[in-house]
């Protein structure tokens, strides 16, 4: 039987990428530096992100939006652990206050990189998947805020 990617959690798919990824993303800093090899991987892992977030169903309201969080994913699954905040027309929006993301990082030693190969990714990925909305995240966990908020509006 052949496993399916598809059949893995978001944060196991994550944990897979970084064991490959983190150690060649540090040899490639070690030899062109931090900050170019950084500037060339976040371009790579929004464009990967946007190309994903492309690929379901879009969606075209806060409502909507809100529905496709309650399905599967991260949240589901227990990664995220978040607050809904209070509704507003046409907004949606939830603080993650426990990212099980953050901790798989730290455990892999990349605590450092886990913005870069995670949360770097979102607002690519919205987007793709809801290009009717607008996202606005001002502080993440990653980066060692008290919560993630996570907004958006139509």
């Amino acid at each position: 039987m052949t496993a399916n990617v598809d059949d893995l959690s978001l944060l196991e798919r994550r944990r897979i990428e970084a064991m490959v990824l983190v150690p060649v993303i540090r040899a490639m800093q070690a030899r062109f530096g931090e900050v170019e090899v950084n500037e060339v991987v976040a371009e790579a892992i929004r464009g990967i992100a946007a190309e994903q977030g492309g690929r379901g169903p879009t969606v075209e309201t806060t409502d909507e939006l809100a529905i496709a969080f309650g399905r599967g994913g991260p949240i589901q699954d227990g990664s995220l652990t978040i607050e809904v905040t209070p509704a507003a027309p046409n907004q949606f929006g939830f603080d993650v206050k426990h990212c099980r993301f953050v901790d798989m990082y730290a455990e892999l030693g990349a605590s450092d990189l886990g913005f870069l190969l995670s949360c770097n990714r979102d607002a690519a990925s919205f987007a793709a998947m809801a290009p009717d909305l607008s996202f606005e995240r001002t502080q993440t966990r990653m980066q060692g805020a008290t919560h993630c908020d996570f907004r958006f509006r139509q």
